[in-house]
């Protein structure tokens, strides 16, 4: 497997919470929802994480960050919500400069995107689940036993998640990765001590059982995909054909697996790849200049978009009411962006991107 790099950079949330996102590979962006048990630099020689890293940044700019409380993010907060956690992820796409783009929900990061698209549909191009759910252990009428069950492993974590030797937290590995080796186990077990402290690891834990977005996923325009391990230990099967039948026209693709994170060894994971890759290149069409250039400002899209159809600086500034200055000072930070040296080189750059795929309407 290739090294993986990636540049890590923080921004601030609605409430001041310092978020830690990194940002790899290049190609149309590709954000992932924050998710439990979640540590930038850590992940990034993962025997667990890193071949979906590998993959996902091979043909996408894939940006991903750490929840408040987790990894390289703030720890120290005074909340720990579902709303909070939706607050971060707008302020992460806000602080990447991100116009429109695919997004990435798995576990409770599948919540956290529905939410996000329904409220923000203009930004959202296509969404991809995998193992999540839409409604909170509380909200599925869960029984005594599983209720006390539940309190139980919640006094594991606090009891047992910070201690060097890993007994308490292979319990909660053996939920996420049933079929794993020792190695992948090892490192699970490390990942849950170094991404948080036993004492948010209950207060995250807590907060999810509350979650409810089964209207939201209701309001979903975008082409989504679920993807769902059959017999996933962690996250109910019917969970995710919950969610593909309540978000209208979205495809549902079981998967033979027990682990809730699929694993490089099984074909799962192969299948999961090759359906989310399609997914993705259905959306290359139409909204492929949309996807293309993330780090572009609005103006510099409209100026590249007429720099494509082949207009000078006259032409520009005549059709976007600007003066020729100020069309000439956004050259050289597009050329900058589009790593090229030449205005004629832009323009090739512009047009293999899917700009200029469309005749300009008339200046009349």
């Amino acid at each position: 497997m290739p090294k993986l790099n990636q540049s890590i950079r923080f921004c601030k949330s609605h409430d001041g919470t310092r978020i830690a996102y990194a940002t790899m590979g290049k190609g149309p962006p590709l954000v992932r929802a924050a998710h439990f048990l979640t540590h930038l630099e850590f992940e990034l020689n993962s025997p667990v994480w890193a071949p979906w890293l590998a993959e996902l940044s091979s043909y996408n700019t894939l940006i991903r960050y750490d929840q408040r409380g987790c990894g390289l993010s703030d720890r120290e907060v005074d909340e720990i919500s579902f709303e909070a956690n939706v607050a971060d992820l707008e302020s992460v796409i806000d602080a990447a400069g991100l116009q429109r783009f695919a997004l990435l929900g798995s576990s409770q990061g599948c919540a956290i995107s529905i939410a996000y698209a329904a409220r923000h549909p203009e930004r959202v191009d296509r969404i991809v689940i995998c193992g999540g759910y839409a409604r909170g252990f509380a909200k599925r009428n869960p029984t005594p036993e599983q209720v006390r069950e539940t309190r139980a492993m919640h006094e594991l974590i606090e009891l047992g998640w910070g201690r060097e030797n890993p007994a308490y937290r292979q319990i909660f590995t053996s939920q996420f990765i049933p079929d794993s080796k020792p190695e992948q186990q090892a490192w699970f077990n490390e990942l849950e001590r170094m991404s948080t402290t036993p004492a948010n690891a209950v207060r995250i834990v807590s907060s999810w059982a509350s979650i409810d977005v089964t209207d939201l996923a209701q309001q979903i325009r975008c082409p989504v995909l679920v993807l769902h391990a059959r017999d996933d230990v962690r996250m109910p099967f019917e969970e995710g054909r919950l969610i593909a039948a309540l978000i209208p026209g979205a495809r549902f693709v079981p998967l033979e697996s027990r682990n809730h994170v699929l694993l490089e060894s099984e074909p799962a994971l192969a299948r999961l790849f090759a359906e989310f890759r399609e997914f993705l290149r259905e959306g290359d069409g139409a909204s492929a200049s949309e996807n293309a250039f993330p780090n572009l400002t609005p103006r510099e899209r409209e100026i590249l978009e007429l720099l494509a159809h082949g207009l000078d600086n006259m032409q520009i500034a005549a059709r976007l009411g600007l003066s020729e200055k100020t069309v000439r000072n956004n050259i050289t930070p597009i050329l900058d962006k589009l790593e090229v040296e030449t205005r004629s080189q832009a323009i090739v750059r512009a047009r293999e991107a899917g700009f200029a795929a469309t005749p300009l309407p008339s200046a009349g």
